[in-house]
């Protein structure tokens, strides 16, 4: 799927940048890879002429399945990296708004978005952002109609 250069690959980003708690996204290993030579990131390309769609494989999935912002067939890896609850155990540092002297915190307990609730906010929000590239890619009037333009892209991949 294609949507402007590296656009479904922004949109990826923003849908999951989106959610409250969320302060960081990674495509691939992209946090990792930051930090290592690009010889121990890059998917090296293979190619095999039995596969059922075009035959390019990669040894690795480093990149997240999004190449130069292109889908390049593999499993699509979005990260979201979500900031520490605010429970404090202990009073922090803070202001007295009615006096604008020093305070302290108070000491609470908050929910938790981590787990399955934040983690499945943020797969519906990749599935949206997938979908939405989907019908850009093969859009059409009716279902039928879309159904028909991926099986037309499908067929054109068989041929690569």
């Amino acid at each position: 799927m294609r949507s402007g250069t590296s656009g479904w690959m922004r949109r990826l980003a923003a849908a999951v940048m989106s959610l409250q708690a969320v302060k960081a996204v990674e495509i691939g290993s992209g946090i990792q890879a930051a930090h290592s030579p690009g010889s121990a990131v890059h998917d090296e390309i293979g190619y095999r002429s039995d596969a059922e769609f075009a035959g390019f494989t990669r040894t690795r999935n480093n990149a997240g399945g999004i190449e130069g912002g292109v889908s390049n067939g593999q499993e699509i890896r979005v990260r979201g990296y979500l900031k520490p609850i605010s429970t404090l155990r202990r009073p922090l540092q803070s202001v007295d708004f009615a006096t604008a002297g020093a305070g302290k915190s108070g000491v609470r307990a908050l929910g938790c978005v981590r787990g399955a609730g934040g983690g499945s906010a943020a797969e519906a929000m990749v599935a949206l952002t997938l979908a939405r590239s989907a019908l850009e890619k093969f859009g059409g009037d009716s279902m039928k109609e879309t159904k028909r333009n991926f099986q037309g892209y499908l067929e054109q991949l068989k041929k690569y």
